[in-house]
């Protein structure tokens, strides 16, 4: 996993959020040196720029609505967000819960570290993709085995079958008609509806 990590480092489209001050210059400087796509953006952007990997963002609490406003122009899926920070007041801290970010880079910003947040960011990002990918299919499954149960009982009812017969008639009609059971079991389920409405 760290070796392909660092392996996509050539890879990534990186945005450092920041003024353009020595500080500044030196954070984008040294992503430069480990193989990063380095630009820099400055005063703050109203949206994210398409395509975007990672997101150094300067937090500050006086530039709160303007930080707002960024990440709530986020793209899907989010870019890997690093958080840069000066003060450790609780609004600044609010805004960098808000920001959801996987890492924290504090100032005086230093080389040393920032290869380490930069790969353990982009590592749980990876990982926080996977899951949501995974949950999204889980979803669509507990969805899809609703419909079925669903449209196996109506046909129960209706036709007087066992379980297994219903099945294997929800079966039978997609084959019949190249759907998938969950679309016929959909179809089933609205002619059950539009038959029966609610009271």
């Amino acid at each position: 996993m760290t070796i392909s990590l660092l392996r996509e480092l050539p890879e990534l489209k990186i945005v450092v959020v920041h003024p353009p001050d020595e500080e500044g210059d030196a954070l984008v400087s040294h992503l430069r040196r480990v193989g990063c796509m380095v630009s820099m953006a400055w005063p703050m952007p109203a949206t994210v720029p398409p395509n975007v990997d990672v997101l150094f963002l300067l937090v500050e609490g006086e530039s709160r609505q303007a930080t707002e406003a960024l990440l709530k122009s986020m793209p899907r899926p989010e870019p890997t967000v690093i958080a840069i920070v000066n003060y450790e007041d609780p609004t600044t801290l609010q805004l960098v819960l808000e920001s959801a970010a996987f890492a924290v880079v504090q100032k005086p910003i230093k080389p040393f570290g920032l290869l380490a947040h930069l790969v353990t960011a982009r590592s749980l990002w990876s990982e926080r993709q996977a899951m949501l990918k995974e949950n999204r299919k889980l979803r669509r499954k507990i969805t899809s085995d609703q419909a079925m149960s669903r449209a196996k009982t109506i046909l129960m009812a209706s036709k007087g079958i066992s379980e297994g017969e219903a099945y294997q008639a929800i079966r039978a009609q997609a084959m019949a008609k190249r759907l998938s059971m969950e679309q016929i079991a959909s179809s089933i389920i609205n002619m059950e509806t539009l038959l029966h409405p609610a009271p």
